[in-house]
């Protein structure tokens, strides 16, 4: 199933069969209130934690409802005020290297402590969805300091939980969707250069774990300006999806709705104002955004 928010973020069933792609709304099948205020919406954790239990009222309401071309909603982040967004550094192999000479570019050198696997933390307010545009901070830009993208598989937690086993990690994995980590390089704290207002853009939709399948094996590309910059699988995660999870979730509890970004894969660029970023996973979507100065 894909999920979609549109509009005053109203809940959708995306349904890709026909020519023509369509969301039918099915927030009045949730069996709770819903709060369309994306700071309050506890329905949206309620939703990601309690998924399997709402799924076929979801899926009923979808069968009988009728859908709107996606082309005539305005698509929503799949996401609502996560209590935080997780985020993995180095986790290709090929990354890691390249950073090696982008360090050397832009800082002067290469700090040994960004070329390891951790996760850290980026702003959940740094979240935007597919119909807004990524704003470079007009200082970044005038100080001549490079802004890159980065294109990730990124997790959503469902149930939740701390110190979850590694062998039971998808247990608590909801679905999917694709997220692009835009990136200040600088010798500035990693959260905050990656912390931006739009530089979490994400969707278009939030794929359900079953519908994935293995998410160890998907393509992901990233073309700038139409130009190929990304072009990767997840299979060549150092760290996959499952240990990822496990790993967060000992450092910190994972709750209903968090978001984890699994990690830049090769090929990371600058982007400026009048560039367009489109980006792809396959059986998750594709997001195709401008750029522009703020």
């Amino acid at each position: 199933m894909k999920l979609a928010l549109f509009d005053d973020h109203r809940l959708g069933v995306v349904d890709e069969t026909g020519e023509t792609p369509l969301v039918v709304d099915v927030t009045d099948a949730l069996g709770w209130e819903h709060d369309p205020d994306p700071v309050t919406a506890g329905w949206w954790r309620r939703l990601c934690r309690d998924f399997a239990e709402a799924r076929g009222r979801l899926a009923e309401a979808a069968a009988r409802g009728t859908g709107r071309p996606l082309a005539e909603v305005r698509l929503r982040a799949p996401a609502l005020n996560p209590s935080k967004i997780v985020a993995c550094a180095c986790n290709y192999a090929d990354h890691v290297a390249e950073m090696h000479e982008v360090q050397e570019r832009t800082l002067g050198g290469v700090e040994s402590w960004m070329m390891n696997f951790d996760v850290f933390l980026k702003s959940p307010s740094s979240l935007s969805g597919p119909a807004e545009d990524i704003v470079l901070p007009t200082e970044i830009v005038e100080a001549g300091q490079e802004i890159h993208h980065e294109s990730e598989l990124v997790i959503v937690v469902g149930t939740g939980g701390a110190d979850i086993p590694r062998e039971r990690a998808l247990e608590h994995v909801l679905g999917y969707t694709l997220g692009l980590d835009i990136t200040v390089r600088s010798a500035a704290d990693r959260s905050r250069r990656k912390s931006y207002d739009t530089f979490s853009p994400l969707g278009p939709f939030l794929t359900t774990a079953d519908e994935v399948g293995d998410a160890g094996g998907l393509g992901i590309r990233l073309d700038v300006n139409g130009g190929e910059r990304q072009h990767v699988n997840t299979a060549d995660l150092l760290t996959p999806v499952p240990a990822i999870v496990s790993y967060a979730s000992h450092m910190m509890t994972l709750l209903p709705g968090d978001l984890i970004f699994t990690g830049a894969p090769p090929g990371v660029g600058a982007i400026v104002p009048g560039d367009r970023v489109r980006a792809s996973i396959d059986g998750v979507g594709t997001l195709d955004l401008a750029v522009r100065r703020g």
